[in-house]
């Protein structure tokens, strides 16, 4: 929980793998209800889920990839937070609302409230962030 707590001890918080100096804003993901606000918002943008094990050391490797990813052009995305240790029927949810099988890691890109983009592991890397501006 002390990595969570440090993650998110704001509404919207800066990167803690790169000392705040991310052009990541994560936005936790922390309750089922935000679940229909990422549909809504979905209608005129797209979202990001990012889907995190906090113990699981290919997550951690990879969730320090991923925000190494955010340049200046992308930091308006929206990029919801996941921690699925604490919020596991929030992830099940998920799978069942978006229509995706469970992985950890794993980001999902929700557009027009359907999930148009998914990836797990090593391929999050991989992601060319920019097709979704």
């Amino acid at each position: 929980m002390g990595l969570f707590n440090k993650m998110f001890g704001e509404k919207e918080v800066k990167s803690s793998t790169t000392g705040g100096n991310s052009f990541l804003n994560w936005i936790p993901l922390t309750s089922l209800e935000q679940l229909e606000e990422i549909k809504n918002q979905s209608k005129t943008e797209p979202v990001f889920i990012f889907k995190h094990s906090t113990r699981c050391g290919i997550s951690n490797m990879v969730i320090k990839q991923f925000e190494k990813l955010f340049t200046e052009d992308h930091q308006k995305l929206k990029v919801y937070y996941l921690d699925l240790l604490n919020y596991r029927d929030i992830s099940t949810e998920i799978g069942a609302v978006f229509q995706v099988m469970h992985q950890s890691p794993q980001l999902l890109v929700i557009k027009n409230e359907v999930s148009v983009y998914n990836a797990s592991h090593q391929d999050i890397v991989e992601t060319d962030l920019s097709r979704f501006i």
